[in-house]
């Protein structure tokens, strides 16, 4: 008996000193108040991705046969039976980019006030000072679920036609558009942002830096090589 006390006191002096040592290498981490939140979605998604895979393979998947309700695959969105007239186009993406640009100037400017939030939340993103193209998507689990939230919701609520989503989509991947009074921001102006990083807290217009005074003018240059 007194040996089955000493092999518990010791495997609970070795819990203790390996949650001590966690504790220490990850204070910044397990202390955040949104670590239980990252805890859980983490875990949601990485033990729903395999059945996720499962169900798109359907009958193809060798474990199909262990599959409750064989019946039932994975529903066929529906989509309207008309395009979207010109003016339901134009009208229904410049008010989900108008709508979005204003949510994360907000969440954006709030986060580089707030030393928690940006600690915590946002610091991550601005590990690049001169970003490229995939440093895009090198964000914080809670900064990735609140901008997809936005993109999602957005639509829906403007009840966009799926035309007009994927036309804005692949419209904005460039930085070049022709937008009148300088008014566009978008790329330049977020490669200033993370040189300055106290300034273009808008992704897509510059409206709102204006008005509160945080905007950087971009102005393009060519450099002309003469030859000699």
């Amino acid at each position: 008996m007194l040996l089955l006390y000493e092999y518990a006191y010791i495997n609970s002096v070795a819990d203790l000193d390996r949650w001590s040592w966690g504790k220490r290498r990850h204070f910044t981490l397990v202390s955040s108040p949104f670590f239980p939140v990252l805890l859980a979605f983490s875990s949601y998604v990485i033990f729903s991705v395999p059945f996720t895979i499962l169900d798109v393979l359907g009958e193809i998947s060798p474990l199909f046969k262990y599959k409750i309700q064989k019946e039932r695959l994975l529903p066929t969105p529906p989509l309207p039976a008309f395009a979207p007239t010109v003016w339901e186009l134009i009208a229904g993406g410049l008010g989900v980019v108008l709508i979005f640009d204003a949510q994360y100037f907000f969440w954006h400017l709030v986060h580089h006030k707030n030393p928690h939030l940006y600690r915590w939340v946002y610091a991550i993103h601005h590990d690049y000072i001169s970003p490229f193209s995939w440093s895009t998507q090198h964000l914080s689990v809670v900064e990735l679920m609140t901008v997809g939230f936005w993109s999602n919701i957005d639509p829906i609520l403007l009840k966009c036609h799926p035309l007009t989503i994927w036309t804005l989509t692949v419209l904005w991947k460039t930085s070049h558009l022709v937008v009148p009074f300088g008014l566009l921001g978008g790329a330049m102006a977020h490669d200033i942002h993370h040189q300055k990083p106290s300034s273009n807290f808008a992704p897509f217009f510059s409206h709102w830096d204006r008005f509160f005074g945080t905007a950087v003018t971009v102005k393009w240059t060519k450099k002309i090589d003469k030859e000699q």
